[in-house]
């Protein structure tokens, strides 16, 4: 096993067992106002992933089926953090920071894919999922409390799936990706 499997099969886990805390924290960050509201959006499209009846995997998928949230959620905080975080609490830049610090493992995972991976979240801030789309959650209270209604319920409620720390999954994983992700261009 080579040591980026190693650290993949370590990693992913992490990412897994994080998930619904780490949604529960951006969707604080999804009500402040000391963040620009593009990275706002950015977030609420990222978050609203988590409802999509079609993504990139199927969340019923054993070991990898909410993984692609995950990645999605770390994808979407690096975006966010571009935008400009200088007014945020420590604790939310620490979230920020945590996932977006994760997108070193990320990348060597996808590899060429990165880009991809990176143009569909960066779309996802444009998509609807539940009837709502990012800019009606950032900008409509009403629309806001009822999606952050729902990721509390799905933070509450989330229980990390097993993972199989074999290359098998890797592979599965890494498969989806590479036929799911829309291509460039």
């Amino acid at each position: 096993m080579s040591e980026k499997t190693a650290e993949y099969l370590e990693k992913f886990p992490s990412f897994l067992q994080s998930l619904g805390e780490d949604a529960a924290a951006l969707g604080n960050l999804v009500e402040t106002d000391a963040m620009p509201e593009v990275g706002r959006q950015i977030l609420a499209g990222g978050l609203n992933y988590l409802f999509r009846s079609l993504d990139l995997i199927p969340d019923g998928i054993d070991d990898i089926g909410l993984l692609d949230d995950a990645f999605v959620l770390r994808v979407a905080s690096e975006q966010a953090m571009t935008q400009g975080v200088t007014g945020l609490a420590p604790e939310q830049l620490r979230t920020l920071n945590r996932l977006a610090e994760d997108m070193d493992v990320i990348g060597a995972f996808l590899g060429e894919h990165l880009p991809r991976m990176e143009a569909y979240v960066s779309k996802l801030k444009v998509s609807s999922a539940r009837g709502r789309a990012a800019l009606d959650i950032v900008q409509d209270k009403a629309v806001r409390d009822d999606f952050l209604g729902d990721i509390r319920a799905f933070a509450q409620g989330y229980r990390a799936p097993r993972f199989a720390r074999e290359d098998k999954t890797l592979v599965k994983l890494r498969a989806f990706f590479e036929a799911k992700l829309p291509k460039l261009g």
